[in-house]
């Protein structure tokens, strides 16, 4: 039997895709601010970064190579982590589009979700009153309605 080891990896995803503008100040969405705090984060001990790319202009996820280039060199000079680049973003863009940073850029990870998800927002979206951008607002979906009972049930479900 091995001997246990106290080893551990980190990973690091410094956007994701899910979480918006609105919900926290500080998700980085220009290319900048993403590489950023990608640096920071392997300095701080992360192993793998997971990268996302956003569309600078209102932070929404974007599958644009030309955005992952605009962060992805300064990531490379500036640390020895591996690059973990997604193959997700939206569940409006298309496969192509999912495929086409990873396609060009060829790093050593790619991430791939099968199947379905459950980005539990848990009723994030009931807390926000005023949305930075139009279309964070999906997560108004999100809102909590009550029960027979009075209690909160999740939104999504009957």
């Amino acid at each position: 039997m091995a001997k246990p080891s106290n080893k551990v990896i980190i990973t690091c995803a410094v956007t994701g895709a899910i979480h918006t503008p609105t919900l926290s100040d500080a998700l980085p969405y220009k290319p900048a601010d993403i590489a950023e705090q990608a640096v920071a984060a392997a300095k701080a001990g992360a192993a793998i970064l997971h990268l996302h790319a956003r569309n600078p202009d209102d932070g929404s996820p974007t599958g644009n190579p030309d955005v992952f280039a605009q962060f992805l060199p300064v990531i490379k000079e500036q640390t020895d982590a591996v690059i973990n680049l997604t193959t997700g973003g939206s569940p409006e863009m298309t496969v192509e589009e999912r495929l086409a940073a990873s396609l060009r850029f060829q790093p050593e990870m790619c991430s791939l979700n099968m199947g379905s998800m459950n980005f539990a927002f848990h009723l994030m979206g009931s807390k926000i009153d005023e949305w930075k951008f139009p279309w964070e607002q999906h997560l108004q979906g999100y809102r909590a309605r009550p029960r027979v009972d009075g209690r909160f049930r999740h939104p999504l479900r009957a």
